[in-house]
C-alpha cells in the first residue's frame, strides 16, 4: 500500500457522482464537487467513469477510489463489472479501484472468482477494492485478496435486502471487521456526521459518504418528506 493510500487511514471520502438522470450530471461539475469536498477537509473522493475521473484529477490532488457503473442484460452487478471497466479506469490510475464483489454471477457467468484473478494476472499491484452486501460475501473477498473490504452494497442485493449498514449500531460492520484481515471501507448509508464517526472509532479504516453530500435533490426529498410529514 503506497503512503497516498495509507494516509487515507480515519478520513473521510467523499463520493462525487451523478449518472446521467441527475441535475448534476457534468463531469465539470464532478470536479467542482470534489474541490469542494477537498476545501471542506476531504482525504479523498469516489468517483464513477473515466470521464469524472479526469476532470477530478484535474481539480485535486486527492486519493481515488474509481469505478464504471454499466448495465449489463445477462447480470445484476453494475460495479465496475467486467475487465472492460477496468481497462478504461487503468488509464486515468485511480488509486483504489473498486469492484462490485456480491454472489451475483458478473456478465458471460463469470464467477468474482474468475474475474479476481483476471485483473491480478494482468494488474498484479492494483489496489482493489470489494463492494459487498453481507458479511459471507466479505469474508469470501477477503479470502480471494482484496485489499479492501467495503460495506459499499449493503442493503441494495437480494440477499441483504431486510438489511442496513447501521442496523443494530452497525452490527454488520462490527461482525465484517471480526472476520476479515484486510482493512476494511465504511460506505453506504453513513448519512450524519455521527455515523461517520462512530464507524471509525469501531475500526473501520476509513468512511465513504456520498449522497447526504453530493447529491443535492436527494437531500432536499429529505426535507420535503420530514416536514409534509408533521402533525
Amino acid at each position: 500500500m503506497n503512503e497516498r493510500v495509507t494516509n487515507l487511514k480515519g478520513k473521510l471520502i467523499v463520493s462525487c457522482q451523478a449518472l446521467p438522470d441527475e441535475p448534476l450530471y457534468s463531469s465539470y461539475i464532478m470536479g467542482r464537487m470534489a474541490l469542494a469536498a477537498k476545501v471542506g477537509g476531504a482525504g479523498g473522493i469516489r468517483a464513477n467513469t473515466k470521464k469524472d475521473i479526469e476532470a477530478i484529477r484535474a481539480a485535486v490532488d486527492l486519493p481515488i477510489i474509481g469505478i464504471v457503473k454499466r448495465d449489463y442484460p445477462d447480470s445484476d452487478v453494475y460495479i465496475t463489472p467486467t475487465m472492460r471497466e477496468v481497462e478504461e479506469l487503468i488509464q486515468v490510475k485511480p488509486d483504489i479501484i473498486a469492484v462490485e464483489a456480491t454472489d451475483d454471477l458478473r456478465p458471460d457467468g463469470v464467477t468474482l472468482k474468475e474475474f479476481y484473478d483476471q485483473i491480478r494476472e494482468k494488474y498484479p499491484d492494483l489496489l482493489l477494492m470489494a463492494d459487498c452486501s453481507t458479511v459471507e460475501e466479505a469474508v469470501r473477498a477477503d479470502e480471494l485478496g482484496f485489499d479492501f473490504i467495503g460495506t459499499t452494497m449493503v442493503g441494495y442485493t437480494a440477499q441483504s435486502r431486510n438489511d442496513h449498514i447501521d442496523r443494530d449500531d452497525f452490527r454488520i460492520l462490527r461482525t465484517i471487521l471480526e472476520r476479515v484481515k484486510h482493512p476494511v471501507i465504511a460506505e453506504g448509508n453513513i448519512n450524519t456526521p455521527e455515523k461517520a464517526k462512530r464507524v471509525i472509532e469501531l475500526g473501520a479504516f476509513c468512511v465513504v459518504v456520498g449522497s447526504i453530500i453530493t447529491r443535492p435533490q436527494l437531500i432536499t426529498k429529505a426535507f420535503v418528506e420530514a416536514m409534509e410529514s408533521r402533525d
